[in-house]
């Protein structure tokens, strides 16, 4: 785990950042050469950091599938796709997340493993708030088969100071307050249809402008095989809020640049992170 620093990069470089989008299946190799084959697109079109979304390597049938494709921390093949794709490609990779073998019987850790260009594991984030959701068609309860994590997690990059959260964790600002100042915040989700279509752009527009800060965020985009419709709208937004790039739905990526210049621009004409009082 690597837990919240208050450490910083010494004149952090600018970089080129991209989110891929995904309709992940519930096979895990099918996923895997659909993620390898959309993080190749990203690095052609320069990409030094790149997020896959939630569950990038199985949307699953059942809950049971997940709990059967999960892997022992530090062990198994999507961690080794993961830390040899980073490598091979020289590349920061946030590995959207996956299911970790958790410490209670039948239940899974949601988390997302961050490697660095030689393929080393830098940070991983066990996601905290845990999805419920009830209307007439839809029926979520995470917590049913997830064990949440406890820890806000940032890590240290040549391109500053960056954060990370997990889909439904977007709707506690309080988790983003913990993490102290970042550069950017990087966000796997796999949101519904139904709550993204509500409420997903104007959270993540929210994040950003309250933490001056850079959201990516890496979205599942589509109608899935278990029937369950994801929102997609993965998108790159600025410290100001604007949207710098998206796509709607549909596998594919966003790319576009996290700007340090940008970040003081903000933070100096509206100094708001410096204001705070409690």
């Amino acid at each position: 785990m690597n837990p919240v620093s208050e450490e910083s990069t010494i004149n952090p470089k600018n970089a080129r950042v991209a989110a891929i989008q995904m309709i992940s299946t519930p096979r895990v190799e099918e996923n895997l050469r659909t993620a390898g084959a959309l993080i190749a697109e990203a690095v052609q079109r320069g990409a030094e950091i790149v997020a896959l979304p939630e569950y990038f390597p199985i949307m699953s049938l059942r809950d049971a599938d997940k709990t059967a494709a999960s892997e022992l921390d530090g062990h198994g093949p999507i961690q080794t796709f993961l830390a040899e794709t980073a490598s091979r490609h020289g590349i920061w990779l946030v590995g959207g997340s996956l299911p970790l073998t958790a410490s209670v019987p039948d239940k899974i850790l949601n988390s997302c493993l961050v490697f660095d260009p030689s393929g080393e594991r830098v940070a991983r984030y066990d996601k905290i708030h845990l999805f419920g959701f009830l209307n007439s068609e839809e029926h979520y309860d995470e917590g049913a088969t997830i064990e949440p994590g406890h820890q806000p997690v940032t890590f240290q990059a040549p391109f500053g100071r960056i954060g990370l959260a997990i889909c439904y964790d977007l709707r506690f600002p309080e988790l983003f307050r913990a993490l102290g100042k970042i550069d950017l915040l990087v966000l796997p989700a796999a949101f519904t249809e139904v709550t993204g279509r509500a409420h997903w752009e104007i959270l993540l527009r929210a994040r950003a402008i309250e933490n001056q800060c850079y959201v990516l965020a890496a979205a599942q985009g589509g109608k899935h095989e278990n029937r369950r419709e994801t929102h997609g709208n993965s998108m790159l937004i600025d410290p100001w809020g604007e949207v710098l790039a998206r796509r709607d739905k549909g596998e594919g990526i966003v790319i576009g640049e996290l700007d340090h210049a940008r970040i003081a621009e903000v933070r100096a004409s509206l100094p708001a992170l410096s204001h705070r009082v409690l």
